[in-house]
């Protein structure tokens, strides 16, 4: 898939980004690798991991997604790319939401012109679970930047393809509540703050991820959004987990917090198609089109129409992990 190929991933300092930098190198043997971010502090310690002299595909790239003249030269003769850059925190997004719109909504539509202009072969672009019903900034951003990208196969005549990948929670990943609660463990906390008792989210490794990314690249057709099938866990039983001997201590929820996560709402399923491992939620403008030929997926697996009433929460998920299955996940930073 990716031999002799270039790719370009924004954002690419982050745990995704990074970890599937490692995918690329060590599964294929690509033509090019650009790593584009605005951060020159992290792509020097991203260099330090993945050095160009040894990895001479590798490429560090200085820009925005905010420039859209940088976005264009930096995809110049690249192949895919792999949209990850965004703002990703609830709370930051709430208190800055100029900043947030520009970087996750028109951000994702200078990458979308970008790779128009360049004639890209794929984007995908990662979403979130929080943008399925938002009731925050950053997931009404994220469904905003879903809607673009979709929409850019209206517009490339079938030269570029896009389509979206969204999941939940990365476990270890930079902002999530395992570091958070590990940071609160080795400074002696008295108790691990809960937000609510009742709170549920869905849980992804980082390499779920990237393997499902990996796949959609393979399958995608265009305009197609991939959610894959994992777990649910309880706040509580996470922090049980982490530290059992510690009591934790219901602070309540932040500005734009949800209590649950889902991934597609009942008004989805018309368009959301069901594999082994992963769900497909195809655009109702061309979903009549498409249905065959994910019926017949390029792994042979048939696809099956998810029943009315159907929603994907974390709340109601079929597979929850108990306190013993999340000790067992590496939960390390990524």
């Amino acid at each position: 898939m990716f031999n002799n190929k270039s790719i370009l991933i924004t954002g690419g300092t982050g745990s995704f980004g990074k970890n599937f930098t490692r995918l690329l190198l060590k599964k294929y043997k690509p033509k090019k690798i650009i790593i584009f971010s605005r951060d020159e502090m992290k792509q020097y310690e991203m260099a330090q991991v993945f050095d160009p002299v040894k990895h001479p595909c590798l490429r560090y790239f200085i820009g925005d997604v905010r420039d859209r003249d940088r976005l264009e030269l930096a995809l110049n003769n690249i192949d895919y790319v792999i949209h990850a850059a965004a703002l990703k925190q609830v709370p930051t997004a709430e208190y800055n939401p100029i900043e947030c719109i520009k970087t996750n909504i028109n951000g994702a539509e200078n990458v979308m012109l970008a790779a128009l202009k360049n004639k890209v072969k794929k984007v995908i672009a990662l979403s979130t679970d929080k943008a399925s019903n938002p009731i925050n900034l950053y997931g009404a951003s994220k469904l905003a930047s879903d809607k673009l990208f979709i929409s850019g196969n209206n517009f490339s005549g079938g030269k570029t393809q896009f389509a979206v990948v969204r999941y939940g929670n990365v476990v270890g990943s930079r902002g999530s509540v395992v570091p958070f609660f590990k940071k609160l463990i080795e400074k002696k906390a008295k108790f691990l703050p809960i937000t609510d008792l009742a709170m549920t989210r869905f849980w992804i490794t980082i390499e779920e991820g990237i393997n499902l990314v990996e796949k959609s690249f393979i399958e995608m057709i265009g305009g197609e959004i991939f959610i894959p099938v994992i777990p649910s866990i309880r706040i509580v039983d996470l922090a049980k987990a982490i530290a059992p001997n510690l009591p934790y201590k219901v602070v309540g929820i932040r500005p734009g917090e949800k209590i649950h996560e889902i991934m597609f709402s009942k008004d989805d399923v018309a368009n959301v198609l069901r594999f082994k491992k992963y769900y497909v939620i195809i655009p109702n403008s061309i979903f009549t089109k498409k249905m065959e030929k994910y019926k017949k997926s390029k792994t042979k697996e048939i696809g099956k129409r998810v029943k009315p009433g159907f929603e994907y929460s974390s709340a109601t998920n079929k597979k929850f992990l108990s306190i013993q299955e999340i000790r067992k996940i590496k939960m390390e930073p990524v």
